[in-house]
């Protein structure tokens, strides 16, 4: 018996490092980057913690230079999928009986390790795999995925301590014991975030849960390398079980499995929605009703106010569509601005853009590299070219882009006439920002032209 009610280290962000010329932090990325990108890495299937290597291999390139092959993935099929669910089913007695502080021992084991052996290394392939620069990778695979890790051992115990009975009769103890779920949770994690690929699967795990990931097939690498991690801090075999494979066979499999107990995704509102769909379709052959976590894309948007700080706005602008080339659900890719502020900033706001470098991120001068692949990049390009064709339209920065090396697209504005033009009112996911100007006067009546009512 224990007497004691643990308490988990008090979480703090991690700081943010500036990889400064001369710095130790820049001189161990740069040696990290530069193995990386010597090697090919062959990343397996891991199921009840073994490596399985398969038949059905693809490779993984980098978006900024899509000749240089940095993996081999050894893709997942039908029965890979099958002992993986396995897997995780017989994991769960062990794990979900263990102390809940025990298990978040593990995650914070494993932000300590983030935060000082895996951080060039976790840094470096999602640097090499999601085309992302230094600062945006240093933000994301190591801030805030050490500090996901942090936080949610201090968010389980809250867990467990706000959902006790307040009160107990005279003569009588009341308790309440919050369990995991039976079964396994399916994770299907997103290419623009590795802190959210580790945290998806991770934050199940903290509260007693075992199951499936399945990571996005544009970031192997840095997400197998993250699954080392987690295995090095001490996670229990068939708890995470890590399968590539293609999409809708993993899904398929997973979603009609009897034992689905959970789901955790982020990505599409579209793939969401459908899976969502197959769950509802096959509730009758489902032991219980899974617990369905989703986080989709959306239309940000930026409004700004006639006596708004305009320099605060260009800045706001800038960060906020053109950071990691626009591929975040949180990028500004639309925005409402006075007509009178925009005569004052345009100038300002063009010579801007034009500074930002777009290139290799391993160049630590670039602002911006690559989109994340092919497909991507035909998307972006299309709303611009059609755009380009539109008299409604002006493109007032960027409108370029080259696939010839990698998939880049240079920061690119467009001026709509309509407040409800497409690049307007869909969801790009590149580095494009949309503007729709309008007279100050209507400030008041903003929604009466239909601009705010019609975003998604």
């Amino acid at each position: 018996m224990v007497n004691n009610i643990p308490m988990p280290p008090t979480p703090v962000n991690e700081p943010v490092l500036g990889y400064l010329p001369g710095s130790k932090e820049r001189a161990e990325l740069k040696a990290e980057l530069l193995r990386q990108s010597s090697e090919i890495v062959e990343i397996p299937c891991i199921i009840n913690g073994v490596e399985v290597y398969t038949d059905n291999v693809v490779e993984q390139v980098m978006p900024h230079n899509h000749s240089h092959v940095i993996a081999r993935v050894h893709m997942a099929g039908e029965q890979e999928v099958k002992n993986a669910i396995d897997a995780a089913l017989s994991a769960h007695k062990g794990w979900s009986t263990m102390p809940w502080e025990a298990r978040a021992a593990i995650f914070l084991k494993a932000s300590e390790l983030l935060r000082g052996e895996y951080r060039a290394k976790i840094n470096a392939s999602t640097m090499i795999n999601q085309s992302k620069t230094c600062h945006q990778a240093e933000i994301d695979s190591a801030c805030e995925l050490i500090d996901f890790w942090r936080f949610n051992a201090q968010y389980a115990r809250e867990i467990y301590e706000d959902l006790q009975p307040p009160v107990s009769p005279s003569s009588m103890w009341n308790s309440s014991e919050i369990r995991p779920l039976e079964g396994f949770v399916f994770s299907v994690t997103p290419f623009n975030f590795s802190s959210i690929a580790a945290n998806l699967p991770s934050s199940a795990a903290i509260m007693g849960n075992t199951g499936v990931w399945k990571p996005s097939r544009n970031s192997y690498l840095s997400n197998y390398y993250l699954m080392r991690l987690m295995m090095d801090a001490g996670l229990p075999d068939g708890v995470i079980n890590f399968i590539p494979g293609k999409a809708s066979m993993v899904g398929d499999i997973c979603l009609s499995h009897p034992m689905l107990a959970g789901i955790h995704f982020t990505g599409s509102t579209s793939v969401f929605r459908k899976m969502w769909k197959d769950v509802a379709d096959n509730l009758a052959n489902l032991r219980s009703y899974p617990r369905i976590v989703g986080e989709t894309g959306g239309k940000d948007f930026i409004v700004a106010h006639p006596n708004c700080d305009q320099k605060a706005l260009t800045v706001a602008l800038i960060r906020g569509a053109f950071e990691y080339q626009g591929q975040k659900c949180s990028a500004a890719s639309r925005a409402y601005i006075p007509e009178s502020v925009w005569n004052s900033i345009k100038d300002d706001y063009a010579r801007e853009v034009s500074k930002i470098s777009v290139g290799d991120p391993k160049d630590f001068s670039n602002f911006m590299a690559a989109v994340i692949d092919k497909k991507s990049f035909d998307n972006i390009t299309g709303y611009i070219d059609r755009a380009n064709k539109d008299s409604g339209c002006q493109i007032v920065t960027g409108g370029q882009y080259d696939d010839s090396t990698g998939y880049f697209v240079q920061p690119t504005t467009i001026l709509c006439s309509d407040p409800n033009y497409e690049t307007m009112a869909e969801e790009i996911f590149g580095p494009v920002l949309s503007i729709y100007i309008y007279p100050a006067r209507i400030w008041e009546n903003l929604e009466s032209v239909a601009i705010l009512p019609n975003m998604p």
